[in-house]
């Protein structure tokens, strides 16, 4: 064999060294099919399916004693909160007659003041599209124009303004509360701890009697067959890396 720097290398010293030369650029090469296999999955794989999560299922049927639910009532002067639905008036949606949560002008006390009355979720984990539906009523009767906003805050503390600082809706007020079950669902993103709270609200003389029902919330979670499949593929990559060389390797 020819001197390299003074010394002499052996034939197996050259094996081995093309060998080492020809793993590299094999490595190099798997490397890049890699990063383009990963590229193409996120360019051409469907996005993963979402499974609906139920989180919150609320019928009312016992208002007083609603779990992990809170109740503020910032009207002024302050009156009664709100209390089990009132079948003589109109019956719940779904369930019991009596089996809703009701509001109504009374909320500042003896039906003169500010209205300012707050019934706010239990704390929820939602972890993407997030669904909230329920159902209201009013008694209708002509003259009175009810309101109430629905609101979202992120995170579990606050209960004013600055916390639930999304508004996700508006009945009634410039237009007719619906005078019959009707149902409302609203739709959007939503990632960690969250709760929804329904605000009664408006001049005492200007408002009468609401009901509230059937409160559900949905969210959504990714299925974990389109990680495991994207998964199963880098596997294989790591493993083809690994096998070729070998093979080379058993052939020196």
């Amino acid at each position: 064999m020819k001197p390299t720097n003074g010394l002499v290398v052996s034939q197996r010293e050259r094996t081995t060294i093309l060998l080492a030369q020809f793993e590299r650029g094999i490595m190099k090469r798997l490397a890049s099919l890699c990063g383009a296999a990963l590229v193409s999955a996120a360019a051409w794989a469907p996005v993963p399916s979402h499974a609906a999560v139920q989180v919150l299922n609320e019928g009312f049927n016992n208002v007083s004693s609603l779990s992990g639910w809170t109740q503020l009532n910032r009207s002024v002067p302050p009156g009664t909160g709100w209390f089990q639905g009132n079948s003589g008036i109109f019956s719940a949606q779904n369930g019991p007659a009596n089996s809703y949560a009701a509001v109504n002008f009374l909320s500042a006390d003896n039906g003169i003041g500010a209205v300012d009355n707050w019934l706010i979720t239990p704390t929820l984990a939602l972890g993407g599209l997030t669904t909230l539906s329920f159902y209201v009523n009013s008694a209708g009767t002509s003259g009175f124009s009810d309101l109430l906003e629905v609101r979202f805050a992120s995170g579990s503390s606050g209960t004013g303004l600055d916390a639930f600082d999304t508004l996700l809706l508006t009945i009634g007020g410039e237009a007719d509360f619906p005078s019959q079950w009707s149902q409302f669902t609203t739709s959007f993103t939503a990632a960690g701890d969250g709760r929804f709270a329904f605000r009664y609200l408006g001049d005492a003389s200007t408002l009468e009697y609401v009901g509230l029902d059937s409160v559900k919330v949905i969210g959504a979670v990714p299925e974990p067959s389109a990680y495991l499949m994207l998964l199963a593929g880098l596997g294989g990559l790591a493993a083809a890396s690994q096998r070729y060389p070998r093979r080379y390797r058993k052939q020196a």
